[in-house]
């Protein structure tokens, strides 16, 4: 991919939204906001690929793309709803080498019942949530100390 050490962030279904998305839970700052902070916190050796989709496909194609790139550190992975159910994006996970560690920006524990499980989370590095933003910043930090 580069010369560079690089960490993938992996955001799926509905952060796209985040700013305008129930405020309220999800807080004010947007993706590209955490996106642009993230980057500022990268040792100089190293560079932030950012992506977003919708589509679990899509989400399985980039864990898969970077989960055997020896120069990709670690996968910082927001899977959003996909997390509770997506076996899928688990098995992806299972099957990579890169270490991926989960990260939701609300106390998944706190909210509804179905939310409380996380069926990615036993394949994960680790996994943060409800710090808002500052949990993906946890995880970088995690992933750089691995």
């Amino acid at each position: 991919m580069s010369d560079n050490k690089y960490i993938l962030v992996v955001n799926g279904p509905n952060l796209n939204l985040l700013g305008k998305r129930q405020p309220e839970i999800y807080g004010a700052t947007s993706l590209e906001d955490i996106n642009r902070e993230l980057a500022t916190q990268l040792p100089p050796d190293f560079a932030l690929i950012t992506k977003q989709s919708n589509c679990e496909g899509e989400i399985i194609d980039n864990i898969h793309e970077a989960g055997f790139d020896p120069d990709c550190a670690g996968i910082i992975l927001n899977a959003g709803a996909y997390s509770h159910y997506s076996l899928a994006i688990a098995d992806a996970i299972a099957a990579v080498n890169t270490p991926v560690v989960e990260v939701h920006l609300s106390n998944i524990y706190a909210r509804e019942e179905y939310r409380h499980k996380s069926v990615i989370a036993p394949v994960c590095r680790g996994s943060i949530s409800g710090f808002g933003p500052l949990s993906y910043s946890l995880a970088l930090k995690a992933i750089l100390e691995l």
